[in-house]
């Protein structure tokens, strides 16, 4: 089983970027039955945990992407995306995905990086 994020890039400020993250060699009824997490690392931080998509609850944000970030899922496509709006400079970060207890493999992420 892996994990493959796509769809990070350069976005200036107020911009949007669009992530998404595919999880291969996992049976679809493992993929539904989990709560997807998106992670970012930035340089010399942790990684924190920015949304959660589960599929009998309510979606739910870190703080500081509330009102900004939106998680969906496509359970036929063991795909979850990130749509991120009105970017800002704090939050550029290497972006993963994973289950939310963290027992896949992780991927390579995906770079998000918003210039001012």
């Amino acid at each position: 089983a892996h994990l493959v994020e796509s769809g990070g890039g350069l976005a200036q400020a107020g911009g949007s970027l669009r992530l998404s993250c595919r999880a291969s060699g996992v049976i679809t009824s493992v993929f539904n039955g989990n709560v997807m997490g998106w992670y970012r690392q930035a340089p010399g931080q942790q990684r924190e945990l920015v949304a959660t998509s589960a599929n009998r609850a309510s979606p739910d944000y870190a703080d500081s992407v509330k009102g900004r970030f939106t998680i969906s899922r496509d359970n036929s496509r063991k795909t979850v995306y990130l749509q991120m709006n009105n970017l800002k400079p704090e939050d550029s970060a290497v972006y993963f995905c994973n289950f939310l207890t963290n027992s896949l493999p992780w991927g390579q992420g995906t770079q998000v990086t918003v210039s001012s």
